[in-house]
Parts: C-alpha cells; sequence; structure tokens
C-alpha cells in the first residue's frame, strides 16, 4: 500500500524489452537509500518489485530495477516511458506511519489525458499559486468519482474538484507542481489513474444486497 504522497522525483535509465514484457531501470536515490530485493515502489502509481539482489543496490548508486509485465504495460502509461522520462516515485508505507493522503493500492484502473491547465490566482512575482488540470477518463470508472473525493493521477494522491461522466479537474498547489511530473505535462499527455479502493468496496457490498456479519441493505 501506498499513500500518494511522492517521495522523489525519479528518472528513467533504461528500457529493455523482453519480449511482450520490459525491465526498466531507475534512478532514485532516496527511494533506493534502504530498498531491499522484493521491496514495491511506485512508479507513476504502479506498483513494482525490485528486481536487482541486496548486494547489487548497495553497488548501484541510486539505481533498481523492475520488470513490467505485459497486462502492466496495456494498463498504464509505462509503456509510453523512454530513457530520461521524469517519474514519480513513493516506497510502501510503513504501517503505523502517518497516512498523508489516502490508501493507493498502486494498481492502475485506467489511463486518462491531460485535458487543459489553468492558472489560478498570481503571487506576488506574477507566479501562479495554484493551478487547475483537467484530466479524461473512461466511462467505466468515473462513478467512483466524487466531489470532494479522493483520486491518483500518476501516484499522486489528489482532491477531485469536480467530478463529470468523462472528466474531472484537480486544483495543484506550487509544491505538488514543483516535487510531481504533474508540473510539467502538456495537454494529450497520458496518466495513470487510481480510482479510491473504498468506493470499490462499497459498490460491491450494495451489488450482493447484504453488509458484513450478515445484515441486510
Amino acid at each position: 500500500m501506498f499513500t500518494g504522497i511522492i517521495e522523489e522525483l525519479g528518472e528513467v535509465v533504461s528500457i529493455e524489452e523482453i519480449g511482450e514484457s520490459s525491465r526498466i531501470r531507475l534512478r532514485g536515490p532516496l527511494v533506493s537509500s534502504d530498498a531491499k530485493h522484493g521491496d514495491s515502489i511506485a512508479v507513476n502509481g504502479v506498483c513494482l518489485t525490485v528486481l536487482d539482489d541486496n548486494e547489487q543496490l548497495a553497488k548501484q548508486d541510486g539505481e533498481f530495477s523492475a520488470d513490467v509485465m505485459a497486462e502492466t504495460l496495456s494498463r498504464s502509461s509505462l509503456g509510453a516511458l523512454a530513457p530520461g522520462s521524469r517519474v514519480n516515485l513513493e516506497r510502501a508505507m510503513a504501517l503505523g506511519a502517518r497516512l498523508g493522503g489516502h490508501l493507493v493500492q498502486g494498481h492502475v484502473d485506467a489511463t486518462g489525458t491531460l485535458l487543459s491547465r489553468a492558472p489560478g490566482d498570481l503571487d506576488a512575482a506574477g507566479l501562479p499559486r495554484w493551478e487547475v488540470l483537467r484530466f479524461s477518463l473512461p466511462q467505466s470508472i468515473s462513478r467512483y468519482l466524487v466531489e470532494k473525493g479522493s483520486i491518483t493521477v500518476d501516484g499522486v494522491s489528489l482532491t477531485v474538484v469536480d467530478a463529470a461522466a468523462d472528466s474531472f479537474s484537480v486544483s495543484l498547489i506550487p509544491a505538488t507542481l514543483a516535487l510531481t511530473t504533474l508540473g510539467a505535462k502538456q495537454v494529450g499527455d497520458p496518466v495513470n489513474l487510481e480510482v479510491d479502493v473504498l468506493a470499490k468496496y462499497v459498490e460491491r457490498l450494495l451489488a450482493a444486497g447484504t453488509v458484513p456479519n450478515g445484515g441486510a441493505l
């Protein structure tokens, strides 16, 4: 599990295609500083497993490798990455740590695209104090979005400003713009979307017509 609070802007070092899958090598000195073989690291919101053994990690100066299966490539935007691409990185949350964002699984539900971005108020230097970004999303997951609810965009935990049938908007503060890839996204760029898993569980319970402990709805 993750929180959607990005720890580091990393970089793709190399990508090796292996049949229908890929092996991706990334540079992230912070997230790899205490990484071990088999650890989970979210890359643009996709939970990946550290491939290198502990001895290799100690020698690689902030780099780690992960395998990306065909299913992940088809369901996420990782297939669009190239050497030099910047990526959002987050280590798996520690049990008992503060939950700064919301519960994020690192399991991408769909991809969307950036439709527009508009600056909000300007500060004394004439720079935007915040920006409003609108993203497209498939109608198959739009029912999980609600105003002021949570959504994960490229691994970033965000609050929905408004939710339409095929799009939604978010407001980003300068820190989010500076410390994540969202600050440099251009209109038309793809993003990974993960809806709030709690909404999925509620939907499943309502569809079944029961609640835990045998109660009926």
